[in-house]
């Protein structure tokens, strides 16, 4: 499975950004997918989540209510539309997925998702 994200940039506090990830290699393959991002200096950190035969879509407290994931099973595609961005989403954004379902007490943890795509950076600044 190979992963391609893409769709970051310069935008201002209070805007938005709509991310994609593409993915090849294997059909389904985003069936269960993520979104991550690395600030410099700091950890990955868990933003969105969605999985398989699951309704629930699983979002870090940091961005419930402006960050808003879903998939395109047509195009094999997944999406992370980001509003009202703040300069602390800064960030190289990655997306990630996994074959099997995973555990919802392991979805936050970046080691639970076996593919990652190369990473988009994200920079809110005025």
């Amino acid at each position: 499975v190979q992963l391609q994200a893409s769709g970051g940039g310069l935008v201002q506090p209070g805007g938005s950004l709509r991310l994609s990830c593409a993915a090849s290699g294997r059909t389904s393959s985003l069936e269960n997918m993520a979104w991550f991002r690395q600030a410099p200096g700091k950890e990955r950190e868990f933003v969105a989540a969605i999985r398989v035969g699951d309704t629930n879509k699983y979002y870090a407290d940091s961005v419930k209510g402006r960050f808003t994931i879903s998939r395109d099973r047509s195009k094999n595609s997944g999406h992370l539309q980001m509003n009202n961005l703040k300069p602390e989403d800064t960030a190289v954004y990655f997306c990630a997925s996994k074959i099997n379902r995973p555990i919802s007490s392991a979805i936050r943890l970046a080691d639970t998702w076996g593919y990652w795509g190369q990473g988009t950076q994200v920079t809110v600044s005025s």
